[in-house]
């Protein structure tokens, strides 16, 4: 157990630094035109990128049914093989660039022995793909045959994977390559999962049954956006207030999306396109720095 704090408290420790590396970041954005930045006349605001400032709206075209799996991405209704080899290579090289602090029953002590399955999985494996759209890839993986506390491999697991998508940005053919590890008893709840390693569909998509509710999903990203705004108004003046309204705002948002993934919609619920429009303009982004400002805050001592 000690072995797993310590690794664990290691990924907490790395993601702080990263904090403060945003922190440093926006404020540096706050100051305007400098050295080595674009000349910019007016001062960026925090939680914005460079695209941002050019107050590009997620368009209503990005969340059209498609004609065809990406074609970039399929051929012949089965994963594009060059993708397929670097999807597997990528998966079994995080795996094996992990190193676990118990011995597990895994074949010659790699990680990647471990693998159950390889999934390709949300909207790249079906009919709602757009440019915006990631490869999920899923590493599907025994936690039980780690160690028998299958939740303490999962925030291990989560850690780790949050350092991966943080360090690295991978793309292929425009699309960012994005991990997730879930254990074998889990049950993904999506309209398409195909399978790298067996090369066939566990679930195929439907393209009839792709169908959009944009309007009421604009309203509802939008409806969260106002609520964003509204805290971080007070959140420097009442950091302990902001805390709490940004932790039950963050439920509602997990329950919105929970509730539009069990829907019989699934991915295409207005709760679920509302979630990926919420990410899309770095709402989300933005809620999570308001958290860590405001816990930073309520922590410190003096001015």
């Amino acid at each position: 157990m000690d072995k797993w704090q310590e690794f664990i408290l290691e990924s907490n420790g790395y993601k702080k630094r990263l904090r403060r590396y945003i922190k440093d970041r926006n404020a540096m954005y706050g100051k305007g035109g400098q050295k080595n930045t674009p000349p910019f006349t007016k001062s960026l605001g925090k939680h914005v990128t460079y695209d941002k400032q050019l107050e590009e709206e997620v368009e209503p075209e990005s969340f059209e049914k498609q004609p065809e799996l990406d074609p970039k991405i399929w051929q012949d209704n089965s994963l594009n093989k060059n993708v397929s080899k670097r999807l597997m290579k990528i998966a079994r090289e995080f795996l094996d660039g992990i190193e676990l602090p118990v011995h597990h029953t895994g074949g010659g002590g790699q990680m990647s022995a471990l693998i159950e399955d390889v999934r390709l999985t949300g909207s790249l494996a079906n009919y709602n793909w757009s440019k915006y759209s990631d490869i999920d890839l899923h590493i599907v993986v025994d936690f039980s045959k780690i160690d028998e506390n299958v939740e303490l491999v999962k925030s291990f697991f989560h850690g780790a994977i949050w350092r991966w998508n943080e360090l690295h940005d991978i793309m292929i053919y425009g699309h960012e390559v994005e991990i997730f590890v879930e254990n074998v008893e889990h049950v993904t709840h999506s309209a398409g999962i195909y399978s790298i390693m067996s090369g066939t569909w566990v679930v195929e998509p439907d393209p009839a049954k792709v169908e959009f509710d944009y309007i009421t999903a604009r309203k509802k990203a939008d409806a969260i956006e106002t609520q964003v705004n509204l805290i971080d108004k007070f959140a420097v003046e009442k950091p302990r207030e902001a805390l709490k309204s940004i932790e039950k705002l963050k439920e509602k948002i997990r329950r919105m999306r929970k509730a539009g993934l069990y829907s019989p919609e699934q991915e295409y619920s207005a709760e679920n396109i509302a979630f990926k429009i919420l990410r899309r303009e770095e709402t989300l982004e933005k809620l999570n720095d308001m958290k860590y400002s405001a816990y930073d805050q309520v922590l410190s001592i003096g001015d």
